[in-house]
């Protein structure tokens, strides 16, 4: 029955979601080209509150707990595990105050109203999967980025998303590069739950009542022994995610 339900609401969900990329577009090249970087910066993190709310249609709720005081003039790396497109939302708009940057597949870069944009413009990395020292590169300079600009970047080093929230192993060398490049970087690890839940039938119909749960854990200092603190981070990012063989 609720997948039968699911059919109607999606559409109307995938009309508002269509209408605010549609609308934030030209705001954000407005915001961009006549007032810089601290407006386009905030009218994407208000575009991500309205993507967020297109999902209420659907019974999406999102809860984001976070009991740490992360400062906001150093940079940071966010690393999380993957489940949805709609994890990015969440993550821009509850981060927002520390500039979430992101590395995303080149695909994303073009043909998308407002996310192609803000993805070549404001300040985020395009990779090729398929080359992967144009990859790496990129990717180091988005460490740089944060490095200069006391930003954060946001990494999924699982390097694809859990169709089913089973946790994949981490593809270390993404964000071993990321934190070489930016050896000042404070390391935050957030767990992300049910995410995946909205796929759960495949792309239609989205899934309908999904309790989204976010929980930032205790951030962690970067250090010169990277292989251990990757296992370190993979471990606290792990720990969180609830999921059942």
């Amino acid at each position: 029955m609720l997948k039968i339900l699911s059919y109607p609401l999606t559409v109307l969900y995938l009309l508002l979601f269509g209408l605010f990329l549609v609308t934030f577009h030209p705001i954000q090249w407005i915001c961009f080209n006549w007032f810089g970087y601290e407006a386009h910066r905030r009218s994407v993190a208000i575009l991500n509150w309205f993507l967020m709310r297109s999902t209420t249609v659907l019974g999406t709720r999102y809860s984001f707990t976070n009991t740490h005081d992360i400062p906001t003039d150093r940079p940071l790396v966010i690393v999380t595990n993957h489940q949805s497109m709609n994890d990015i939302p969440a993550i821009i708009w509850y981060m927002r105050k520390y500039h979430p940057k992101f590395v995303s597949k080149k695909e994303l870069g073009k043909g998308i109203p407002s996310v192609s944009y803000n993805l070549r413009h404001g300040g985020s990395v395009l990779i090729d999967r398929k080359d992967p020292k144009q990859a790496l590169m990129a990717i180091a300079s988005l460490g740089k980025y944060i490095e200069e600009h006391n930003r954060s970047a946001v990494i999924f080093p699982e390097g694809t998303r859990s169709r089913d929230g089973k946790p994949k192993p981490f593809k270390p060398m993404g964000l071993k590069t990321l934190l070489k490049k930016a050896p000042n970087a404070l390391i935050v690890p957030i767990s992300i739950n049910n995410s995946w839940k909205l796929l759960k039938y495949g792309k239609f119909p989205m899934g309908l009542g999904v309790h989204v749960t976010f929980e930032v854990h205790e951030p962690i200092e970067n250090s010169k022994n990277l292989d251990a603190l990757l296992i370190q981070v993979e471990e606290v990012v792990k720990s969180g995610i609830k999921w059942k063989e």
